[in-house]
This record gives C-alpha cells, sequence and structure tokens, in this order.
C-alpha cells in the first residue's frame, strides 16, 4: 500500500509540472474563491432558518433542500445543514432531506469540474495515473464508498478530487448515497441540534463506519497493486 501511495504522489508531482502555468493559476484561483465563500459567507442561524420556515410554509423541504444542495457544492460545513435537518424537520424526513441533498450535491460537484475540462487522464499522461483512472472507472465505486464512511474526508474535497478522475457518475452516486446514509442518518437522530451536545453513539458510529471505509480503502490499494483479471464493477 506504501509503495502505491508513492507511486501516486510521484505521479501528482509529475502532474503538477506538466501543468502549464495558466493552468495552475486559475486553479489556485478557484481554490481560494471556494474557501473565500466558506470562510466569509454566513451560513443562517436557526432563527434565520425558523423564520423562512414560518415564510415559506409548505414549500419550506424543498427550499431547503435545494440551498442544502447548493451551498454544499461549496465547501461549507455539510454538518451544520445535517443538524438543522433534523431540528426542522424530524428524524425522517430530516433523514431524506440531508442524504439526497449530499448526494445531488457531490454529482452537481463532479459535473462542474469536469465541464471545465479538469480531467486528469486528458490532461496528463503517466503511467501511474493512467492505471489509477483505469481502476476508478471500473471499479471507482467501493474507493468512493470507503472514502464516504470516514467522517475526516472532507466532503467537498471527495467531490472535485472524483469530478477530476474518470469515475463513473452512476456508480459515484449510488456509492455517495450509501455511503454518506449511515453518518448523515446519526447526525440527524443522534445530534442534539438544540443544546449542542452529541450524544456518545454518534462517535460509536463515526468510528465504525471508519474503519469500514478504511478497511475498504486497503482493499482497493491492495487491488491497484495487484489487479485481479476480470474486475469490473457497477455499470453507469
Amino acid at each position: 500500500m506504501l509503495d502505491t501511495l508513492r507511486s501516486v504522489a510521484s505521479a501528482m508531482v509529475s502532474t503538477v509540472r506538466q501543468a502549464s502555468p495558466t493552468r495552475i493559476a486559475i486553479t489556485a484561483a478557484a481554490a481560494l474563491g471556494l474557501v473565500a465563500v466558506a470562510l466569509f459567507v454566513p451560513l443562517p442561524t436557526a432563527v434565520q432558518l425558523r423564520d423562512w420556515a414560518t415564510s415559506l410554509g409548505p414549500w419550506f423541504p424543498l427550499a431547503f433542500l435545494a440551498t442544502h444542495t447548493v451551498a454544499t457544492v461549496f465547501p461549507f460545513p455539510r454538518t451544520a445543514f445535517t443538524l438543522a435537518s433534523g431540528l426542522l424537520f424530524g428524524p425522517l424526513l430530516g433523514i431524506v432531506i440531508a442524504v439526497a441533498a449530499s448526494t445531488a450535491s457531490a454529482v452537481v460537484a463532479l459535473l462542474l469540474i469536469r465541464s471545465a475540462g479538469w480531467r486528469l487522464n486528458t490532461l496528463i499522461e503517466h503511467p501511474v495515473l493512467d492505471s489509477l483512472d483505469e481502476r476508478l472507472q471500473a471499479r471507482g465505486w467501493p474507493a468512493v464508498l470507503s472514502l464516504r464512511l470516514i467522517p475526516a474526508v472532507p466532503f467537498s474535497v471527495l467531490n472535485y478530487a472524483a469530478g477530476a478522475s474518470a469515475v463513473r457518475v452512476w456508480p459515484y452516486m449510488a456509492a455517495t448515497f450509501v455511503g454518506v446514509l449511515p453518518g448523515t442518518a446519526a447526525v440527524v437522530v443522534l445530534g442534539d441540534a438544540l443544546t449542542g451536545t452529541v450524544s456518545p453513539l454518534l462517535g460509536v458510529v463515526s468510528v465504525c463506519t471508519a474503519a469500514l471505509g478504511i478497511a475498504g480503502l486497503v482493499y482497493e490499494f491492495r487491488g491497484l497493486r495487484h489487479p485481479a483479471d476480470g474486475t469490473g464493477g457497477v455499470g453507469g
């Protein structure tokens, strides 16, 4: 696994060296813009959300879902919206809205990256990146699922990285849906949004999902290093 990581790191260094200064500058500016939006654009408070719900009436769940989807295309903290879903809509509808919005947001981010032309397999030629992209195209869904299960992996960063890879859209969407479901449900159900305290069960769920995610990544890295014949993935 360490040898694979070193090879990927070497490929990324080669990628940076091959990229034009203009593209690097555009990428840096875009990254800074995303960070600036996340840092300086304030999220709505609980009082503002309550007032918004009162004004929109029965349309509020759809409006909240749309806002959640668009906002988390940027690197805003997804947990804030997940907690708000549980607080505003209760556990059942809250889970449906939070998972649907997160999945839609992830797909939108991936498509935006690709529409901008940021696909490594079309920009850079390197054997390790080619091998990794082929693996992601054939079996991208287990890697995405594993990473989604690890709470420490930033949601938006994974979206952008997947957009630059060859992972297929439908397997990516399915893996995102399944991967975010346990952690999102735990936050909606167990997170105490009113007092700011968190149930210890939330920590147990996070540790369990992270362990599953890490185990899945180890398996995928070993498969990348020793590919099996006839390996396939979910169609998409």
